[in-house]
């Protein structure tokens, strides 16, 4: 199971590079939400690993310098993958969303969470790249696999 997750973040980490680059080369034509968007993707990956590391989070909205984007994608790749390889994935995690609520779940289900995640917002970035006259890029898992 750790390999097939160490994949999908490896895929994660590489579409979400692929959306930073297409939006700066297309920086002057992409809106707000756009932004918003990738910075909040990634700054969702970084609160769910601070959850199981216990370390400080970003604020789920918040909005990063775009020239960090890259590195933040880069330094949360490297700790889902530290996570994956040094810790038991059926432990649970008790943490506080961002509005104060207790929840438990294990790391599996915390990573797996932050795997779809990922793909969902992909997918409506892709649909404001488009909405704004960019061809939007292919990030299928099983275009990534060919």
């Amino acid at each position: 199971m750790k390999e097939k997750l160490i994949d999908l973040f490896e895929y994660t980490f590489t579409f979400n590079l692929e959306m930073i680059k297409i939006i700066s080369e297309n920086k002057s034509q992409v809106d707000d939400r756009t932004i918003n968007l990738i910075n909040h993707t990634l700054n969702a990956q970084q609160i769910w690993n601070s959850r199981i590391l216990n370390e400080k989070a970003f604020d789920v909205w918040q909005i990063n310098l775009f020239e960090n984007l890259v590195e933040i994608n880069h330094r949360n790749y490297i700790k889902s993958i530290e996570i994956l390889n040094n810790h038991d994935l059926e432990k649970k995690i008790e943490y506080q969303n961002s509005r104060g609520e207790k929840f438990e779940n294990t790391i599996f289900e915390m990573l797996f969470h932050v795997i779809n995640h990922s793909t969902y917002h992909r997918g409506q970035i892709n649909s404001y790249l488009k909405q704004s006259g960019i061809t939007p890029i292919v990030t299928d898992y099983i275009f990534y696999k060919r």
